[in-house]
């Protein structure tokens, strides 16, 4: 029987993960604010809807690729997506948001007789589009069950984390803590060596292959070489993620100072008008009290 999959929010992350559903023979109907990205979606075979409420309607599972909590609520009470949406449907968010907030979500979601899968993502556009992200999916086995080859669709390493909504956005916030800090580490190690007169590309072949080495070295790295790279992950994405690090960190009294030192460079680079570039651009808060800036 063909599953019918809502799916709001194509952007950079969102539509070549609808496009990776329409080649695993899912029908898909797509909706974007963006009027670029919706037109997008028909040309991969997906149906562009006209809202969110249309994307939601007869779909057997809605997919949120939403920036935070504020616009999955948005999509689904004050657009309509909620009440469109068949009795007994499937609602996967996979933003990045607090425990809390998605707990809230899926009473929400519960009071209007269907369930939330909270299943955060991580892997980047490159992952999206390779269909190789990590998710951390929690909710009741037998939800989880039902949404498991969509999730198979969009990613290669998926894991059930726990049966109760929030506990996928609990590892998400310990994986952003971990990314956010290893970005802005990076950043402080290479230009400290540009400081030192040593070129980039070099310094980056050196690290690389040895024990200093990490994954986002490699990913975010030479894009740090870059003058205006295009943007994989924004830098306000990361002054939201941070925050919501911090915030778990409080509320559970887990001291969390890397994590501080980091949400405020981050900060830094979003007021100095960086906010809306490649999150690797956090480097040139660095260079700048290096006094290496422009």
């Amino acid at each position: 029987m063909s599953v019918t999959v809502g799916f709001v929010g194509l952007g950079a992350m969102g539509l070549p993960m609808a496009r990776n559903l329409v080649a695993r023979q899912f029908r898909v109907q797509g909706y974007d604010m963006r009027r670029d990205a919706l037109d997008a979606l028909p040309d991969a075979g997906g149906h562009a809807a006209g809202s969110a409420a249309e994307a939601a309607r007869g779909a057997d599972m809605l997919i949120l690729m939403v920036v935070n909590a504020a616009q999955a609520e948005a999509v689904l009470i004050d657009g309509g997506a909620l009440a469109a949406l068949p009795s007994g449907a499937v609602v996967v968010l996979m933003a990045t948001c607090p425990p809390a907030a998605v707990k809230a979500l899926a009473e929400r979601v519960a009071e209007a007789g269907c369930a939330l899968v909270d299943a955060p993502v991580s892997g980047g556009t490159k992952g999206a589009t390779a269909g190789t992200l990590t998710i951390m999916a929690a909710a009741p086995s037998k939800i989880f069950a039902r949404a498991r080859p969509v999730l198979e669709a969009l990613g290669d390493k998926l894991f059930h984390v726990g049966e109760t909504p929030g506990q996928g956005a609990a590892v998400k916030t310990v994986n952003q803590l971990l990314c956010g800090v290893h970005i802005a580490a990076c950043a402080e190690a290479l230009v400290l060596a540009e400081k030192a007169g040593i070129e980039g590309k070099v310094a980056l072949e050196i690290l690389g292959g040895a024990a200093a080495s990490s994954w986002m070295l490699h990913d975010r790295g030479p894009r740090m070489l870059e003058d205006d790279p295009v943007v994989s992950s924004a830098v306000d994405i990361f002054v939201k993620d941070l925050g919501i690090v911090l915030d778990a960190g409080r509320a559970s009294k887990v001291t969390t100072p890397l994590a501080a030192v980091a949400h405020q460079m981050f900060l830094a680079a979003s007021a100095g008008g960086l906010g809306g570039k490649d999150d690797s651009q956090v480097v040139e808060i660095y260079r700048d009290l290096a006094g290496l800036g422009d």
